[in-house]
């Protein structure tokens, strides 16, 4: 190594040339030749000779070989190399690489070519590049060609013949490929990661012939094998213990019930429920939950898995009660899923199995999780307490809420009993309103508990009842008031978020007068925390707000000087935007209070946020107005704040960049609010909507023709039939639009047209629009299906002349041959009941 070290330096310096007498270029002796000439006694070539005419010889050394002939020394790249152990170019294989010309590993520290060994060596490799090469050989182990030996485990043995590959064919094999990085030399021996032996049979590929299902079982998928492992092995049932046969046919009738046909898993659903006291429970549930709490199961799974259980619960009846701890352990924690269905499925299944085992059992088995450690156990046995409440009835559960609400032995109790009474409103509604005292009774204690958090669900709870009772019951709070006011004045942070939720929920329950007295005194509280930064703490306060505000007594007056400036100062920001249940929250208070105080109050302090640069704000502000003036229309609005109106939604439509509807619906309920009003901006809006209407991006054109749709009606009423007509002949030519979802809002402009305008006056005339709407039939989008049929009707409705359809368009046949006055509701009707058939019959 030191040698070939010194050699490559030598070759790398400078060279000079001396010209030679009656040679070629290439006969030159250059520098390197020259110093071995001066540090060596080997002998040169003459003068006159080349060194590529001679024929060399094995090379002894890396320091070159003697052509015969020669008294100079040679250059070791002079030679031509013979493939023999000491070659220039190793061959791969030959030894262990000690005497190979380019040794490898130790022997190859500082070489500049090392040899690659495909044996993976995780020495100094990093652990990102290890799990590169992990999934490298799983993908290869994967998608690798299947072997002989496979294949005919695979297929039968009779029906199918082997084909010979053609005769040129030559598979592409190409490990150097999949290297993950170029190999250096410097990786030394180290530790060396084992190479996993792959079974194929993980991927669904069964090897063996014995592992395959009988004829009568649907195919077994990779993640169910450890659950219907058993049932991949042949076995003579009639051999079977009852226990082992009873577990087989379990586990084949859960498998056609997971992975079968409707017809398999109708059958098998059938046989489960009416051999369930048969099978016994625990044999069942022992195969079902495990199967349940599959991370790889799927919603329709699930959902099955659900009506089994449900089943067989009612066939069970009492013989479940072993088995409801292991049960409920699998099923609480849906009550607290993302999913909303698979809330309602845990729901459903611990009613059934409250009727099941009976008030008793439940009680037994939940009592230890009630003052767990744990708040997530707690908090699904709350849930969970909350569903037998509806299953079993309030007053069943009331003696035993009494008892844990008043538990000296720990908080946690306390506070899950407390939490029950919460999730028990918030589940059933006002049919808490016959119960509401004695549920107030029991938690009212709570509010002057020495825990924070036992306070904190205490105000929660009373919110949710009330919550639940309104208009109604508020004489079960009138002893819960005084520590309520007192608590939103001693508390801060959580707890007085949860206490003013609680007023703010009771609140409209009392009469006009004592409402107007509660609302000005909390609101002084509320008016500081209009400042604050935590979130939670912003949407109560908005909560509270808009109920208070809602109440009768409050005065109008009242609302616009002490609570408007401040409420727009610190909440119509755009950090309000960004938070969608914020967003919400704040469209919805303000509204309220534009119901109390009027539109114009309302809008004029935010018009003119709707040319702000943010446009999540702008939706927010649009979304407003647009709520305001559904509710309250625009007669009170001025000239000037019209103006601002106008002008700043025609901002917001030409600046929008996402494809929700929100500014839309905002731009089409300005314009209808404002009636005949709007007609000096008519041809404004008309040269927008012309312009956007050629516009490339396709989204933007759909965005046009929705808002015609929604304005036309508003412009004929202004008597603007040019515009209405220029804008239809512009539809018209646009019906050759390549986007379906485009091409359905043109036809909903050109339908909202001729509604309006009428077919005597409409343009183009009925003779051009007819032909061009027919061969559209033939599109398979619903949207355009449903809007031609739509605007279709109304043109054949119009035109008089009642010829046959067939003759406008060879090939293309519709609802009816004729369509007239006198049968056009027939055919309407018979357009939208088939429209969804996707046949070119419609």
């Amino acid at each position: 190594a030191a040698a070939a070290a010194a050699a490559a330096g030598a070759g790398a310096a400078t060279a000079t040339t001396k010209p030679s007498t009656g040679g070629s270029k290439w006969d030159v002796e250059d520098e390197e030749d020259t110093f071995s000439n001066s540090s060596s006694s080997a002998g040169g070539s003459s003068a006159g000779g080349g060194r590529w005419d001679e024929t060399p010889r094995a090379p002894q050394s890396w320091d070159g070989g003697e052509t015969p002939g020669t008294t100079k020394r040679r250059s070791r790249w002079d030679v031509t190399p013979v493939n023999e152990m000491g070659a220039a170019t190793p061959v791969f294989g030959a030894g262990d690489g000690a005497n190979l010309a380019t040794p490898v590993g130790a022997a190859a520290m500082g070489m500049a070519t090392p040899l690659h060994r495909p044996a993976m060596n995780a020495g100094n490799m990093t652990p990102d590049q290890i799990r590169s090469v992990r999934m490298e050989q799983e993908m290869y182990e994967r998608n690798r060609p299947l072997s002989d030996a496979e294949l005919d485990a695979m297929f039968p043995a009779e029906g199918y013949r082997i084909l010979d590959p053609p005769a040129n064919y030559q598979p592409i094999m190409t490990p150097g490929r999949r290297l993950l990085a170029t190999p250096t030399p410097m990786m030394s021996a180290g530790f060396q990661l084992p190479e996993e032996v792959t079974d194929k049979s993980k991927y669904g590929v069964l090897l063996d012939g014995s592992q395959k299902l009988a004829d009568d079982l649907p195919p077994l998928k990779p993640e169910d094998e450890q659950h219907f492992r058993k049932l991949l092995t042949d076995v003579d049932e009639s051999t079977l213990d009852p226990e082992a046969l009873r577990e087989r046919q379990i586990l084949m009738l859960l498998l056609k019930i997971k992975n079968g046909t409707p017809p398999m898993r109708k059958s098998a659903l059938r046989q489960i429920t009416d051999r369930a006291r048969e099978f016994g429970a625990g044999p069942l549930f022992h195969q079902i939950l495990p199967l349940l709490m599959s991370p790889a199961l799927e919603d329709q799974e699930r959902h099955l898995l659900v009506k089994v259980i449900d089943r067989v619960l009612y066939k069970l009846d009492d013989l479940v009660r072993p088995f409801v701890h292991k049960i409920l352990v699998v099923i609480e924690p849906m009550l607290i899923e993302e999913d909303y269905y698979a809330r309602i499925e845990g729901r459903e299944i611990i009613s059934n199995l409250a009727k099941a085992a009976g008030l008793a059992t439940m009680i037994s088995v939940m009592r230890p999780d009630i003052d767990n450690i744990d708040e997530f156990v707690r908090n699904t046995t709350a849930r969970a307490f909350a569903v037998v409440a509806s299953a079993l009835g309030i007053p069943a559960l009331l003696p035993f809420l009494k008892a844990v609400c008043r538990s000296k032995k720990s908080w946690q109790a306390r506070h899950t009993g407390i939490k029950i009474v919460q999730q028990v409103a918030i589940l059933m509604g006002c049919a808490v309103l016959p119960h509401l005292k004695n549920l107030v009774e029991i938690v009212e204690h709570g509010l002057a508990d020495e825990q924070q958090k036992v306070r904190t669900i205490t105000a929660r709870a009373l919110a949710a009842l009330a919550e639940a009772a309104t208009p109604y019951g508020i004489e079960a709070f009138d002893s819960v008031l005084p520590p309520l006011w007192k608590g939103i004045r001693e508390h801060h942070g959580k707890p007085l978020a949860a206490f003013l939720q609680a007023i703010g929920f009771i609140i409209p329950l009392m009469d006009a007068e004592n409402a107007s007295y509660y609302t000005a005194e909390v609101m002084q509280i509320l008016l500081v925390q209009f400042e604050t930064q935590d979130e939670e703490m912003k949407k109560i306060v908005l909560k509270v707000v808009s109920q208070c505000c809602s109440t009768e007594g409050v005065e109008p007056a009242y609302i616009r000087t002490e609570i408007l400036p401040r409420f727009f100062k610190f909440f119509w920001v755009v950090r309000m935007a960004l938070d969608k249940r914020n967003y919400r929250a704040l469209v919805d208070t303000t509204v309220e209070l534009a119901n109390k105080v009027g539109a114009p109050d309302i809008i004029r302090r935010i018009v003119e946020d709707l040319k702000e640069e943010s446009e999540q704000y702008r939706k927010m502000v649009i979304e407003a107005i647009q709520l305001v003036l559904n509710n309250l229309g625009a007669t009170e609005v001025d000239h000037d704040l019209e103006k601002q109106i106008v002008d700043g939604v025609l901002y917001a439509f030409q600046e929008q960049t996402s494809d929700d509807q929100t500014v839309l619906n905002g731009f089409g309920a300005v314009v209808n609010s404002l009636g005949v009003r709007i007609k000096p901006y008519l041809s404004q809006i008309c040269g927008l909507i012309l312009f956007r209407l050629n516009n490339k991006d396709a989204k933007v054109r759909q965005q046009a023709a929705d808002l015609i749709s929604r304005i036309a009606e508003v412009m004929m009423e202004c008597k603007e039939e040019k515009f209405l007509n220029h804008l239809g002949t512009v539809l018209y030519e646009n019906l050759g639009e390549e986007y379906p979802e485009v091409l359905g809002s043109i036809l909903a402009g050109l339908k909202a047209i001729v509604n309006v305008i009428g077919m005597s006056k409409m343009q183009p005339p009925i003779k051009d629009l007819l032909p061009r709407l027919t061969p559209i039939l033939r599109n398979r989008h619903e949207k355009v299906q449903e809007n031609c049929i739509a605007a279709g009707t109304l043109v054949w409705l119009a035109d008089g002349t009642a010829q046959p359809i067939e003759a406008l368009q060879p090939g293309v046949r519709v609802a009816a041959p004729h369509i007239t006055a006198s049968n056009f509701t027939n055919t309407a009707t018979h357009c939208n009941t088939t429209i969804n058939t996707n046949n070119n019959n419609n």
